[in-house]
């Protein structure tokens, strides 16, 4: 899911050319207060897409093509993502992604959705379209899944078709979250 966003630069290749540009992108990262805490907010995100257009009258980057942002061990995929940021841009106040959603986040956890809007002041995030999560065996999945990230507070609606599926499945006795892979271990998601 995504978690928090922070200035960084963006590498964007375009065919034989890359671009570094200064922008805030979504990115996986601990909740705000961890954050802050351990550093972990001023890691570096790479984003890499066909093609780039920012459209400064209306503070707007927007990545086409093949997108994929990475920080701190998640990534982000989508077909596009639109970067909207605060008129001096110096913040992102929004995002939108859009086409073949899908977010592995460092602690394992797999989102996909048609569309994914994360707004950075009230740091929440809505999955929509078919919008499922999942860890390990552990799924939920429902129309709109939105996601108050500085409260870590989940809210999943059903649509007109399909209600609101959940699945979880017991931890084996002794076993904690995180156990079972090792640092650095890819996520089998």
């Amino acid at each position: 899911m995504v978690r928090r966003w922070a200035t960084f630069v963006a590498a964007v290749t375009l065919g034989p050319v890359a671009l570094a540009i200064p922008v805030r992108v979504p990115a996986q990262a601990p909740a705000p207060t961890a954050a802050r805490a351990t550093g972990e907010g001023n890691q570096p995100l790479t984003v890499d897409a066909d093609r780039m257009e920012r459209l400064g009258k209306e503070s707007l980057v927007i990545f086409t093509g093949n997108v994929v942002a990475r920080q701190n061990n998640s990534v982000q995929y989508a077909d596009r993502m639109e970067v909207y940021l605060a008129e001096k841009g110096d913040r992102v106040l929004r995002t939108v992604s859009t086409g073949g959603v899908r977010v592995i986040t460092r602690d394992c956890r797999t989102a996909t959705a048609t569309r994914a809007e994360y707004f950075d002041l009230e740091q929440r995030v809505v999955l929509i379209g078919n919008a499922r999560v999942w860890q390990d065996d552990n799924v939920v999945s429902g129309d709109t899944i939105t996601i108050d990230l500085s409260e870590d507070r989940s809210v999943v609606q059903g649509g007109k078709q399909e209600r609101v599926k959940a699945v979880f499945y017991p931890r084996a006795e002794g076993k904690q979250d995180g156990q079972g892979r090792r640092p650095g271990e890819p996520c089998h998601n």
